[in-house]
């Protein structure tokens, strides 16, 4: 990411930044996306990796659990599990909150992105190729039919 990302938030708009970096990092992270393709709720594992993200940013931010529980609307209990990697998103999400801590925040790119691109120009291509060979087979046929018709 190109703006800087605190890992010790202060403030409303450093502790989304860095909640929202949290939760890029881990979905875009491979072993992550794999499971997801496999869930069967992708939408309740989604949920809880973006809880334990805003639980980990806001607990970085030095805020209570008290509070955070009451901002996220989820129980104490919940959030404590989420913060002791107790829960696979809270594991995930302290995993990606080392990474930064390690090497900086560093978002892994849409590689995919990319490939999608590179698939549609060949593609494109392919498609361009088989519409001239189907013009020269029609020429051909045509020479064909003319010879024919000549014999």
């Amino acid at each position: 990411m190109s703006e800087e990302i605190s890992l010790t938030p202060i403030g409303r708009e450093a502790i989304h930044k860095l909640e929202a970096a949290l939760l890029a990092g881990t979905l875009l992270r491979q072993e992550v996306l794999s499971m997801l393709k496999e869930a069967s709720e992708r939408l309740t594992w989604v949920d809880s990796l973006a809880v334990a993200a805003a639980a980990l940013a806001r607990e970085k931010a030095k805020m209570p659990i008290s509070q955070i529980a009451e901002e996220l609307g989820r129980t104490e209990a919940t959030i404590r599990n989420h913060l002791a990697g107790k829960t696979k998103a809270g594991q995930l999400v302290k995993e990606t909150y080392e990474k930064f801590v390690s090497k900086g925040v560093e978002i892994p790119s849409l590689t995919f992105l990319d490939e999608i691109e590179s698939l549609k120009k060949q593609l494109e291509n392919e498609r361009n190729q088989k519409s001239n060979l189907e013009k020269k087979l029609i020429s051909i046929k045509e020479k064909l039919q003319s010879i024919i018709a000549e014999i």
